[in-house]
């Protein structure tokens, strides 16, 4: 291969979002390499690379010395120590304001940590969130670069070329200091995770309490992403609902997939994450408990023999129920984004970020697995009051809550009375409520923890802390 330093971009890791993302930057005529440890992996990059523009290597040396300067190096490896190593390998080959952005799920303090790092040797770091998956990283994701803003303008042009594009503008920007980036892709991915509980648990309402076929629910879910809940996550699900088992004839493959969901980690970061904030996403905390729930399918299904609950009934009003479920869902999108959103907004005045929320709602309309026509209204919402702690106090978006809030409340009664599991669904109506309400029962709190631990309680007609010697009047 050619050593001479002709290469805009570099990509180590060829793995499926690497390669893809590194023949996407390539469509856009930048020169580019990808390095990979894994002979097969450059091989298989090889096989399917454009004519021109890329090149392949599985040497350091030979990839490094390919590579402009300032260097620009993408990591689109595994999160963690991985990182860690290829970032040292690195090192000693570098110069002074080159540039290495993490592009993989990396959790925000690691980022934080090799940030401050390698600032010490004069090398830029950002970590960059990536979302939209394979097809997403081949024609267009949607990109979450933060670090500093020297570091990202070197690779401004690159990165817009390579991302999604919504109305002509580009589906990345730089969002903010330290680890802004991957920290607001945690919280993404804590979105994602709430919105697709939130979808099963609707399906599961339709399919036990309606009756729905799969073509009934395709149709369902068809029609609904033509409207408010346009997204991407509604249209697969759709989509899901037609694809026939092709290991069982005449069977569809939904009803053949076990119900036990996997997770890397990222909803759990942004549970813990909340909770060290102080910030209440319930849906999502319910998202992360409901997948922990269903890997345990063996006590499952020994518990279900013997545990009662009331005998389901299908509805004699099918479609009354799919308009509750089609309001219930749009009013618990709305509410776990708005939980999204103030947790972005608390972490940005906490740890500094300095974040943007139109911006980050614009960025999340296209490319990313979490985009969604009301999206817009979320751009519109924070354009007018850059002060907005929570969503569902913009008048716009409390308009819908308040139309939807009814039928999500009659569904609810129905899975509560059929016995059908709905934690996430409920979850955003509690919010909901416990947000609307001027006096919680949380005075009664304060008084039982200064009862047994002397831990002093507020007044509302006085300031400062009081305590009582309780049972003593």
């Amino acid at each position: 291969m050619n050593t001479q330093a002709n290469c805009d971009f570099g990509m180590i890791g060829l793995g499926v979002m690497g390669r893809n993302f590194l023949l996407n930057v390539a469509d856009h005529d930048f020169e580019v390499i990808g390095y990979d440890l894994d002979p097969e992996k450059v091989e298989a990059l090889n096989t399917e690379k454009s004519v021109s523009h890329v090149q392949t290597t599985n040497e350091l040396t030979a990839f490094i010395q390919s590579l402009k300067s300032p260097r620009r190096i993408m990591l689109l490896v595994p999160a963690g120590k991985v990182v860690d190593s290829v970032i040292d390998s690195l090192l000693p080959h570098l110069s002074a304001g080159d540039i290495i952005i993490d592009g993989g799920n990396s959790h925000y303090d690691d980022t934080t940590h090799r940030m401050k790092a390698l600032e010490n040797a004069n090398i830029h770091f950002l970590g960059m969130g990536v979302s939209g998956g394979e097809k997403g990283a081949r024609f267009g994701p949607s990109l979450m670069p933060g670090g500093k803003l020297e570091a990202y303008e070197p690779v401004r042009v690159m990165l817009e070329a390579a991302a999604a594009k919504v109305e002509g503008e580009p589906c990345v920007a730089f969002l903010g200091k330290g680890a802004a980036g991957h920290y607001v892709k945690m919280v993404h991915n804590g979105i994602e995770y709430g919105i697709m509980q939130l979808i099963a648990e609707i399906y599961d309402v339709l399919r036990r309490r309606g009756g729905l076929t799969e073509e009934q629910l395709f149709t369902t879910f068809s029609n609904w992403n033509e409207g408010a809940l346009q997204s991407f996550l509604v249209e697969i699900t759709s989509d899901i609902f037609r694809q026939a088992d092709d290991q069982r004839e005449g069977e569809m493959l939904i009803n053949n997939i076990l119900d036990s969901a996997k997770q890397k980690g990222t909803g759990k970061w942004t549970s813990q994450s909340a909770m060290d904030l102080g910030v209440a996403i319930p849906t999502i905390d319910a998202a992360v408990t409901m997948r922990y729930l269903s890997s345990l399918r063996e006590e499952r299904i020994k518990a279900d023999k013997l545990l009662k609950g009331p005998e389901l009934k299908k509805t004699e009003h099918q479609e009354e129920l799919i308009a509750m479920a089609h309001d219930a869902l749009h009013f618990a999108m709305l509410v776990t984004y708005a939980q999204g959103f103030a947790m972005l907004k608390k972490a940005s005045d906490e740890m500094g970020f300095d974040l943007n929320l139109v911006e980050v709602s614009k960025i999340w309309r296209g490319g990313c697995i979490i985009r969604a026509r009301m999206l817009e209204d979320f751009m519109q919402a924070f354009a007018k009051d850059d002060a907005l702690l929570n969503l569902m106090v913009s008048p716009a978006i409390a308009e819908i809550l308040n139309r939807c809030e009814g039928k999500t409340r009659s569904l609810l009664v129905q899975c509560l009375q059929q016995g059908i599991p709905t934690a996430a669904l409920s979850s955003c109506l509690h919010y909901f409520d416990s947000y609307r309400t001027s006096r919680l029962p949380s005075n009664l709190v304060q008084a039982q923890r200064d009862y047994f631990g002397a831990h002093t309680y507020e007044r509302l007609d006085k300031t400062g802390a009081f305590h009582t010697l309780w049972g003593e009047s």
